[in-house]
């Protein structure tokens, strides 16, 4: 098992969660909501189905008229939070930044 594929205990979930402003979740899935309206939730949505793409992982994303939601689990690991969620967490909050929403 490659170290990003490595499944992350509750007290490793809680660790990582507490330096990630806005995330939160357990050991089945980790989400955070950003308010930004529909056009720009649309731009952020792109950028990420980029990296989704290069890491070969996809978050579950929901966008609605005045938000952003994106919820990660690692659905090949059997629905539970790894590694690989963490690395995907870090490049969407850089491109969320990107967008100036908190």
């Amino acid at each position: 098992m490659a170290l990003r594929d490595e499944v992350l205990t509750d007290q490793q979930v809680t660790e990582k969660l507490a330096v990630l402003e806005g995330w939160s979740g357990d050991t089945s899935a980790v989400t955070k909501e950003y308010r930004v309206d529909y056009d720009t939730a649309i731009e952020i949505v792109a950028e990420i189905g980029k990296v989704a793409v290069e890491l070969e992982h996809r978050p579950d994303i929901d966008i609605r008229w005045d938000r952003l939601r994106v919820s990660m689990t690692t659905h090949t690991a059997g629905g539970v939070v790894t590694e690989l969620d963490f690395l995907l967490i870090d490049r969407i909050e850089t491109i969320a930044l990107s967008y100036v929403v908190k």
